[in-house]
Formats: C-alpha cells, sequence, structure tokens
C-alpha cells in the first residue's frame, strides 16, 4: 500500500541531472512515528523519497523529480552531490544505536517491489544499488549487516558475489598498517568499484572504513575492516560483475 505523507525538505534536481543510483537507509530511530516527524519536520531538514514501515506499508515523502536530502557527506565513483543523482529509500528500523534487528519479510517484499519500479524508471545500473553506509564510509552504517541484499539481487536488483575458494596471493590476510603489492591491490579494486578512497597508500583508516562499508554490504557475517581471504575474493568478484 502507498501513502502520500508529503515532506517539505527537498529542492529541485541540478539542471540536466540523470537519477542513476538508489540508496538504502535504515530510520535508526526508536520507532516509526518519530523517524516520520523527524523526515517531514522542515527543521530537520531532512528526507528521502520513500519510507517503508515494517509491515509493507510505503510512504511516498517526496516526488522522485525532486531532490530528496537523504545521504548527507557522501561520494560514490568520485561523485560528492549523491542527492542530485539518487532516490533515497528509508526502512523503519531502530538501527545500531536502538536495537538494531533483521528486516521483516512483509518489508524486504515491500522494499523489493519498490526498487523495480523505481529501477523501471531510471537508468539505475546494479553497481549504483547501494546502502548509506558506502556511500558515507565511517560516518553512517545503514542499511546494515541484517538486510538482505542477496535477496534483492536475486531478484535482479543489485550485485551480489558468488563463493569462490581463494587461492595465491589473495590468500593473505591484510589489516591496519599493512602495504605491499596485495594492498594496492585492493585499493585499486575498491576504488573501481566506487569507495572513496584513494588507488594508492598503505592500509590506512580510511581504507578500513571502505571494507567495514563493502563488508556490511557484501560480507555480512563478519564486519571487522580486515581483508581476510574472504573479503578479497568477494572484492574481485563484485567487480567482475560490473
Amino acid at each position: 500500500m502507498l501513502i502520500e505523507q508529503p515532506s517539505p525538505n527537498h529542492d529541485a534536481r541540478p539542471a540536466g541531472a540523470v537519477v542513476d543510483m538508489l540508496v538504502l537507509h535504515y530510520t535508526g530511530m526508536a520507532d516509526a512515528e518519530a523517524a516520520v516527524e523527524r523526515l517531514c519536520d522542515p527543521h530537520a531538514k531532512v528526507s528521502a523519497h520513500y519510507l517503508v514501515h515494517e509491515d509493507g506499508t510505503i510512504l511516498r515523502l517526496v516526488d522522485e523529480e525532486r531532490r530528496a536530502w537523504h545521504a548527507g557527506q557522501s561520494d560514490w565513483r568520485g561523485r560528492d552531490d549523491i542527492n542530485a543523482v539518487s532516490i533515497g529509500i528509508e526502512m523503519v528500523n531502530p538501527g545500531h544505536e536502538f536495537g538494531y534487528r533483521a528486516y521483516p519479510e512483509a518489508q524486504m517484499a515491500a522494499v523489493i517491489d519498490l526498487c523495480r519500479d523505481i529501477t523501471a524508471r531510471h537508468p539505475i545500473p546494479a553497481r549504483h544499488v547501494l546502502g548509506h553506509a558506502d556511500v558515507a564510509c565511517g560516518r553512517r552504517a545503514d542499511p546494515g549487516e541484517f538486510f538482505d541484499w542477496a535477496q534483492l539481487a536475486a531478484a535482479g536488483i543489485g550485485l551480489w558475489p558468488e563463493v569462490a575458494v581463494v587461492t595465491g596471493e589473495m590468500g593473505m590476510t591484510l589489516r591496519l598498517g599493512d602495504g605491499g603489492p596485495a594492498v594496492h591491490d585492493i585499493r585499486r579494486a575498491l576504488t573501481e568499484f566506487g569507495y572513496g578512497v584513494a588507488a594508492e597508500g598503505v592500509f590506512d583508516e580510511p581504507l578500513k572504513r571502505a571494507v567495514i562499508a563493502f563488508q556490511r554490504h557484501f560480507r555480512p557475517r563478519l564486519v571487522d575492516g580486515v581483508v581476510d581471504p574472504e573479503t578479497a575474493q568477494r572484492i574481485f568478484q563484485v567487480l567482475a560483475l560490473t
């Protein structure tokens, strides 16, 4: 069910802007009522195009032709005005601060249907179906490790890597402070995919934040910022899918 719940928090997209990104969030507030109130509060200056309740009810807050204010300070593939070229979907979930929990089946089904509708209207490639954590590494964690990205990809929305056996150089483990060719390859791959890290340098804090964001999305069983063999193989698998 789609309900109109207009938010005043939006403005015009820049001239010539093409919507080619879809960014998923959790509300990260104590309850749904508080989330809706904030997203519609003109003083808060935050919004999204849609909000999906846990029972699958969808609120349309901002028309897709307008720029909703959902991504904040963010970047992806060298672009830093993510709001200008994206559709934002908020999902009711208290998040890590208020008791993070799994997304109910009804909510996931509604999100999948909504994403299908959005991607049918806009030229959004699979590599541009992202979480807030992906475009705001270290600043945001949503929609978090409980969001079922694999289910979304199985429905034809976004990417999901297959699991394979890792051999050779990428069988090593990389962590903060490490350097060398393997770190270079990881930096290059994450940068090429879209994360806002430099393509050169040792394993520093910005790279660790990007690895954590990647793990939340593509290897959610363990989110620790360490590039173990499984994380490494998933990084290269995802890049190969683009």
